[in-house]
């Protein structure tokens, strides 16, 4: 797996939790102290360091230690990367899409085609009265 690819599924993993991408929302607005960040949450202190440890190895937090505070910011580096892949990989199968609808269209004016031509050379099954 390439370092791209890992940074991608750790990124991913950090975002799959709703208390991840609360924390996230909360830095978004600014650094913050560890435990701020756990106040609003029915969880144990610990319980928020292990998601903000998981964030940390998305690299989507920074932390700065100061004295003995621990000060945490959001980093968004790794949520561009995400969009850009996402983007990559939505042009691709847009891309990948529309060669299929193109070649369906054409297949279905060809059966039209030759069920159009098909009515045209049936024979009459009226005799001709003399």
């Amino acid at each position: 797996m390439s370092v791209a690819a890992h940074h991608l599924d750790e990124t991913l993993l950090a975002l799959a939790d709703p208390t991840r991408r609360a924390i996230l929302e909360r830095l978004s607005a600014g650094e913050a102290r560890v435990t701020e960040l756990a106040e609003p949450f029915h969880i144990s202190l610990a319980a928020v360091s292990k998601h903000i440890r998981i964030l940390e190895r998305a690299r989507l937090v920074r932390r700065r230690v100061a004295g003995r505070e621990h000060l945490l910011t959001f980093a968004r580096d790794p949520l561009d990367e995400l969009a850009h892949w996402m983007s990559t990989q939505r042009a691709a199968w847009t891309a990948r899409l529309d060669a299929i609808d193109a070649l369906l269209k054409a297949e279905d004016a060809t059966a039209s085609k030759r069920s159009g031509a098909a009515k045209h050379s049936k024979p009459s099954s009226k005799r001709r009265s003399r």
